[in-house]
């Protein structure tokens, strides 16, 4: 078998989907990996604001008892998600022009979420924070890439304030 290195990309979201297993969220947990100029800035995971309880602790999960789909009511889970954790731990000048890898798993971290992409609300931040592109993993070589200056462009198709589903 011949051994072949992972380009730059796949390396970034594999240490994101390893970051993602610390996550603490009952449905789906992501890692997030912020990198400029080939060096880690900062990290994050899905988890409940520091010194609160966790799902994972508490044993259950507001939005999934009430049966709110995924992508919708985020203002009711206890979770940060983790590109905000990653943002909120650098400086916006290390975030200036800089890349964020994140990667999805289901809560058992079997699967990889295959539509993931970042929430209406962190788009907002990572637009503010100064990070110019984004990579989703979303499985094996289904890699999304998102440049930050076309959300601005197009605004009106995320931005909507009429529907929740991210």
């Amino acid at each position: 078998m011949t051994y072949t290195r992972p380009g730059k990309t796949e390396y970034y979201l594999g240490i994101a989907e390893m970051i993602a297993r610390r996550g603490t969220c009952l449905r789906r947990n992501y890692g997030a990996v912020i990198v400029n100029d080939d060096q880690i800035i900062s990290t994050g995971y899905t988890g409940a604001p520091r010194g609160t309880k966790n799902c994972i602790d508490i044993g259950s999960c507001y939005r999934k008892e009430k049966k709110i789909p995924e992508g919708e009511r985020y203002e009711l889970c206890r979770s940060v998600h983790a590109e905000m954790n990653a943002i909120i731990h650098a400086s916006r000048r290390q975030l200036l022009n800089s890349s964020l890898y994140i990667v999805g798993l289901s809560a058992n971290g079997n699967k990889c979420v295959k539509n993931a992409e970042p929430c209406k609300l962190c788009k907002r931040l990572i637009i503010n924070s100064g990070i110019s592109t984004v990579f989703v993993g979303r499985g094996k070589d289904n890699i999304l890439k998102m440049k930050v200056e076309d959300w601005i462009k197009n605004e009106k198709e995320w931005f909507s304030l009429e529907t929740e589903h991210y």
